[in-house]
């Protein structure tokens, strides 16, 4: 039956979920299900899981990146070793009926002892490999050949990446299955148990990209193209003032309208005659990138980036200005967004902090603070388990639960 609580907004409303996890990939998932309307309540050990200190941190130490991945839950502490810890945490996940985890091996945490209390248990795991072993976003993109094809056409060596794009990918497969699963669940009443490997998340994109099927049919290893885009035509140019712009010919017209701007119109016909190209043809414009290059760039170098801007900006040209992240910071992309508001963070401060970056209908659902450690420790036991003041104060007293994280010590 629908829950008549739910909003186009909130289609997850009355949805809970328990989530225990680090890093990254499962508290994005998590953070994207409580944004859909889900209760997430994340489960840490008492003084919080290895990512709670990661950086980047505050000046006093808090770290920015917690908190920018759990907006929106709710956080309970316990002691995860310890039988009378294990067994408070089996029953909030089982009265959920929702768990999301990255702590694999554990056998309490494992689907069939969870199901023989919860049969229609959902269950999602998320592994680094699919045969169980440890991986990382920054391990498991080593092996997919991007670093190899990164970085300027004469660099040896590998080049990673700084966006770890298998974990966020893999994320928001997670909260796309728990989704699925529970609309399976409201249709049949059946539970599922869902394993997510990283490196499949991985390796599945490689494969849809093409670029494990022109290695395998092509026998064409891909090539280094440094800021090229590769079957393309695209590239960086630096203005007079030393401003760096992507500027992207996708189409015939971009291209057209790119020579013609540059007044290298003339030029590219005669280029065109002389190699006898047809620069209508996106390959034959990447094949050709070099040369293009060197006909744009006088334009670019001979001109400040305001002008530049400002011409682009009449054109069908795909570009952009490089910015750093302070200066994306002060940006209207930002400031006047509507995805962005201000957001009073317990130890962080108040800044503009991104909602859901899904508009329904004409508006963003907008962040809710991220909790401090252990802060709904108390109400959840009390309202998902309905235990006593006593009982809650006999488990604090025998340091199965906590309120927050100890005071950190300096080293």
């Amino acid at each position: 039956m629908p829950n008549p609580a739910t909003s186009p907004a909130q289609p997850l409303a009355g949805v809970r979920i328990v989530e225990i996890s680090s890093f990254v990939a499962a508290p994005l998932a998590g953070m994207t299900l409580a944004q859909l309307g889900a209760d997430v309540i994340r489960i840490d050990p008492i003084g919080g899981a290895a990512d709670y200190h990661r950086w980047p941190l505050t000046d006093d130490g808090a770290s920015i990146y917690w908190t920018g991945l759990n907006k929106g839950k709710r956080s309970v502490t316990a002691d995860l070793r310890a039988p009378a810890g294990q067994l408070l945490v089996t029953r909030l996940i089982t009265g959920a009926g929702i768990l999301l985890t990255n702590a694999a091996g554990r056998d309490w945490l494992d689907y069939d002892t969870l199901a023989a209390t919860r049969p229609d248990l959902i269950h999602l795991e998320i592994l680094g490999r699919a045969d169980g072993s440890a991986a990382v976003d920054y391990t498991v993109n080593a092996a997919t050949g991007f670093p190899l094809v990164t970085g300027p056409a004469d660099h040896e060596g590998p080049i990673n990446h700084v966006l770890p794009a298998w974990d966020l990918l893999c994320g928001v497969h997670a909260a796309l299955a728990v989704t699925a699963a529970v609309r399976h669940r409201d249709a049949t009443g059946q539970g599922s148990r869902i394993t997510l490997a990283l490196e499949d998340v991985a390796l599945a994109t490689v494969g849809n990209l093409g670029f494990l099927t022109e290695a395998a049919l092509c026998g064409r290893q891909r090539p280094r193209s440094g800021n090229a885009i590769y079957g393309q035509y695209g590239q960086h140019f630096t203005s007079a003032d030393g401003v760096s712009f992507m500027v992207v010919a996708l189409t015939p017209r971009h291209f057209r309208d790119l020579t013609e701007l540059t007044g290298s119109t003339a030029a590219v016909e005669a280029l065109a005659t002389a190699l006898t190209a047809d620069f209508t043809d996106e390959g034959t414009r990447y094949r050709h990138r070099d040369v293009l290059t060197g006909l744009f760039t006088p334009w670019f170098r001979d001109r400040p980036a305001q002008e530049i801007g400002t011409a682009l900006a009449k054109t069908s040209v795909l570009w952009e200005r490089y910015r750093s992240f302070d200066e994306l910071a002060i940006d209207p992309r930002i400031t006047a967004n509507p995805l962005f508001t201000l957001l009073q963070q317990p130890q962080i401060g108040e800044y503009l902090a991104p909602g859901s970056p899904i508009s329904v209908n004409g508006a963003h659902i907008p962040a809710r603070p991220a909790p401090r450690l252990g802060e709904h420790t108390e109400s959840v036991l009390r309202d998902r388990l309905g235990l006593s003041p006593e009982s809650i104060a006999a488990l604090h007293m025998s340091s199965i639960v906590a309120n927050g994280a100890p005071a950190r010590t300096e080293r």
